[in-house]
């Protein structure tokens, strides 16, 4: 049942690392339609990319990011959830916009550049290239939104670092099936001893990767994350933009 797509797909890797070379304009122009043949709910194709090739500004979001790869890549790609496209439909056209400040269009935009994104760090992995999704953009909400000159009613929902890798990192383990997969129900029962192992395992991949520096369990560090300071701004931001309002 393997065949050369799905063998891409088990073997993703997230690239932190990239050779100086950049893209070219082939390369990211059949990127960007890769992305743009990905599902879209009811066809609305809520989502804008933006491709930021300003050193400054990429510079600058590396510095939101706290991600030196921000600005270290082959080309960088913003994914905007996008009702300001719509809107702007619907007034020339005399329709009542006010259902796309619901919390249902919000969700619908954001799938959308999820759907459209996740198929272009696909394509660009077929193409020897890799990928890193940055969703540290949003550390400073305001300041990212200024950066990109983002109107009403859009979103940053994230970042893609693509390029040529210029290292080989060892595969992350991912959970259990079981602990993912559910038949008809969701089961909630407590799975400790696949987490136990799952830990072990994550444990020995950090200390391999880390040269022996990182000691951390995959628990451990969803515990720790735990007590990471929420990015509160995000909320008044959406509000700000007519977005999840009801």
């Amino acid at each position: 049942m393997q065949n050369a797509t799905i063998e891409l797909l088990l073997n993703h890797r997230s690239i932190r690392k990239f050779k100086k070379q950049p893209l070219t304009d082939d390369q990211i122009n059949l990127l960007v339609a890769c992305a743009q043949a990905a599902s879209t709910s009811s066809f609305t194709q809520s989502y804008s990319i933006i491709g930021v090739e300003d050193p400054s500004i990429k510079k600058q979001l590396s510095e939101i990011s706290d991600q030196p790869y921000v600005d270290e890549n082959g080309y960088f790609f913003v994914f905007v959830a996008d009702q300001y496209r719509n809107k702007t439909i619907g007034d020339q056209n005399g329709a009542d916009t006010a259902v796309l400040d619901t919390t249902q269009r919000l969700i619908v935009a954001l799938g959308d550049a999820a759907f459209a994104a996740q198929n272009m760090a696909v394509a660009a992995e077929s193409m020897g290239l890799g990928i890193c999704y940055i969703g540290s953009i949003q550390r400073d909400i305001d300041r990212t939104a200024k950066l990109l000159k983002l109107p009403e009613y859009t979103f940053p929902v994230f970042g893609l670092a693509v390029g040529y890798p210029d290292q080989r990192p060892e595969k992350k383990p991912r959970l259990p099936r079981t602990s993912i997969f559910h038949k008809n129900q969701y089961n909630a029962e407590s799975r400790n001893e696949e987490l136990n192992e799952y830990d072990r395992r994550i444990e020995e991949y950090y200390h391999t990767r880390s040269g022996g520096q990182r000691k951390e369990t995959w628990t451990g560090q969803i515990t720790r994350g735990l007590g990471l300071p929420a990015r509160m701004a995000l909320k008044p931001f959406l509000e700000k933009q007519h977005l999840g309002r009801r």
